[in-house]
C-alpha cells in the first residue's frame, strides 16, 4: 500500500488517480500507523510552505515523516512536498522545514519577459544517476508550477534541474528520500514513467 499524507493540501487526488493507474493500493490518510506501515509514502502539495507547515504540526505529522525517513521507506515529495523537506523558505520567513535533506528555498527571480510562477512544460536536465528517471530521455518535459524554488547544499543529491530566470534544483534522491519540484502526476508519459519508477524502488 502507498500513502499519500493528507494535510488538508491541493493536488492529492490527481496524484492518488495516476497511482491507481499504475495499479496500486493507494490510501489517502493522516493515520500515523497507516503511514509507517505502509510500503511506500507520499507527500503531495500545492499552497503556501508556511500554511503548510502549521498543517503538518497541527496533526502532528512531523515526527511521522521523521520516522518514514529514518525507517528506510520510499518517501516521495511532490512540488510543495519538496520544498517541505528542506530547511526553511523566502515564502515564510522564520518558519522552519522539516529539515529532512540541507538546503533552502528561494523566490524564483524576475527575469526579463518572464512570469511569476513558472508554470507549464519544462525540459529537465539529468544528473546522478537519478532512479526516479530510470528509461527517460536527457531534456524530458515536464509540468511545473511554482514561485519559489530549490538551491539544495549538497550538489550529489541534485538528480534533475531546469533553467527558468534561475538555475532551479528539480529532483533530488538521498537514500529513501525522493522529491521533485515538478508534478509527475500531470506530466502525461514522462510522469507516470517517474512514478512507476519510484513504485519499483
Amino acid at each position: 500500500m502507498i500513502a499519500i499524507i493528507d494535510y488538508d493540501a491541493g493536488n492529492i487526488k490527481s496524484v492518488e488517480k495516476a497511482l491507481v493507474l499504475l495499479g496500486q493500493e493507494v490510501k489517502i490518510t493522516r493515520d500515523p500507523k497507516e503511514i509507517l506501515s505502509a510500503q511506500k509514502v507520499v507527500l503531495p502539495g500545492v499552497g503556501a510552505f508556511g500554511d503548510a507547515m502549521e498543517k503538518l504540526n497541527q496533526y502532528e505529522l512531523v515526527p511521522v515523516i521523521r520516522q518514514v525517513v529514518e525507517r528506510n521507506i520510499p518517501f516521495l515529495g511532490i512540488c510543495l512536498g519538496l520544498q517541505l523537506l528542506f530547511e526553511r523558505s523566502d515564502e515564510a520567513p522564520g518558519v522552519e522545514g522539516l529539515g529532512v535533506l540541507k538546503g533552502e528555498i528561494l523566490r524564483i527571480p524576475d527575469g526579463e519577459g518572464l512570469k511569476i510562477p513558472h508554470m507549464g512544460w519544462n525540459s529537465l536536465h539529468l544528473e546522478n544517476g537519478g532512479r526516479l528517471f530510470v528509461g527517460l530521455e536527457e531534456g524530458a518535459y515536464v509540468y511545473f508550477v511554482h514561485s519559489y524554488y530549490l538551491k539544495a547544499s549538497e550538489p550529489e543529491i541534485v538528480k534533475a534541474s531546469t533553467e527558468y530566470s534561475t538555475h532551479i534544483h528539480a529532483s533530488v534522491e538521498k537514500g529513501n528520500v525522493f522529491a521533485c519540484q515538478f508534478h509527475p502526476e500531470k506530466s502525461s508519459d514522462v510522469g507516470l514513467q517517474i512514478l512507476k519508477n519510484f513504485v519499483s524502488i
